[in-house]
């Protein structure tokens, strides 16, 4: 009999076509979006489907379902979950129940847009500490906190980066914050990092710390708007104040279980996913280029300058390749590229390779 991983490596291999496809949409390669370059598992495919006829019900408003498969594949307590539609929601949801006018939400300088939106909504200031060679900074972190502030707020793995800090740090910076300060990890790409993710889950028993996923990245249900959480239950209290307790569908969460459930099938898009990150990255930095080390589904590239990035970009855009600009983040010198199937990453790696890095 085969392996069931052997069995998932194969899916995702006759999966390609239908993937290049989906990335394609109608003349246009999209490498900007951060979805997973191939199809969820065809057992979420399944069970969301099988769902659909029970879409005149409301969904379970508690996920129970869903918290107690994410409990029994992630070794983690399933009463500490709390699910949304995607972290996006999570993450509003938590800014929202700590943080207002007079406070302060403490992140880094590239880290998740979303957050300053989530905290310009209430009203607190976002504040930016430094990070150094694109990578979150401990020290800069502590340095920059303050009475006033409420919620500090760091993505690990990075977004638009692709950098992450060792567990080792993060246990430091927790450690070193005051207590009254909620500390939320945002690791919306836990899993395309090899760290041991237990003792980060293992800080939320302090009640002082949450550590946000998604099933948008690695299990491919961008589509689904599925995010959870590990939450302090005092944490969890004030959370569920602001969220709405039907916003994640019954097919989504039908799609979600199974896909938590199928952890074969996750693990071999995330391999095959790396495999192609790192011979892309390996051969634009072989061109010159200066590419920081992901552990994401998608890769930094750094120019020589803004006009080099804006050339890059226009063409790429020239052969439908759509890329992330990052203007937003300051890093207007600067282009973000979803992995996506192997055949893309070779058209736009073409181009690239054929312009001037530096």
């Amino acid at each position: 009999m085969d392996h069931p991983s052997l069995k998932a490596a194969a899916h995702v291999e006759a999966m390609s076509a239908f993937a290049l496809a989906n990335f394609s949409g109608c003349d246009r390669t999209t490498l900007a979006q951060n979805e997973s370059a191939f199809p969820p598992s065809p057992r979420a495919i399944t069970a969301g489907q099988d769902a659909i006829a029970r879409s005149h019900l409301y969904p379970d408003p508690d996920w129970t379902a869903l918290r107690e498969a994410i409990g029994r594949g992630y070794e983690v307590d399933a009463n500490l979950i709390l699910c949304g539609a995607g972290s996006m929601d999570l993450i509003s949801c938590t800014i929202a129940a700590f943080a207002g006018r007079g406070d302060e939400v403490l992140g880094t300088s590239y880290a998740y847009n979303f957050a300053a939106s989530a905290a310009a909504r209430v009203g607190a200031a976002y504040i930016k500490a430094a990070e150094r060679d694109f990578t979150v900074s401990t020290d800069s972190i502590l340095a920059a906190v303050t009475p006033a502030t409420r919620v500090v707020f760091v993505c690990n793995p990075g977004n638009p980066t692709g950098t992450r800090i060792r567990n080792a740090e993060l246990l430091r910076l927790r450690a070193a914050l005051p207590q009254d300060v909620l500390l939320v990890i945002d690791q919306a790409y836990g899993e395309f990092d090899d760290q041991d993710p237990g003792p980060i889950f293992a800080l939320v028993a302090r009640g002082d710390t949450v550590v946000l996923r998604t099933l948008s990245k690695a299990y491919g249900l961008a589509g689904a708007r599925v995010g959870w959480g590990v939450f302090p239950p005092s944490v969890a209290a004030e959370v569920r104040k602001m969220q709405n307790s039907n916003q994640v569908t019954t097919p989504s969460l039908a799609m979600a279980v199974a896909a938590v459930e199928d952890q074969a099938y996750m693990r071999e898009t995330v391999a095959r996913t790396a495999r192609i990150r790192d011979r892309f990255a390996h051969d634009l930095r072989a061109s010159g280029y200066d590419v920081p080390e992901s552990r994401t589904n998608f890769v930094l590239i750094r120019f020589s300058d803004e006009a080099a990035a804006e050339a890059a970009e226009k063409a790429l855009r020239g052969a439908d390749i759509i890329v992330r600009g990052l203007g937003g983040y300051g890093l207007t010198d600067c282009l973000r590229a979803t992995v996506g199937p192997q055949e893309m990453m070779d058209r736009a790696l073409r181009i690239l390779i054929d312009m001037p890095s530096a």
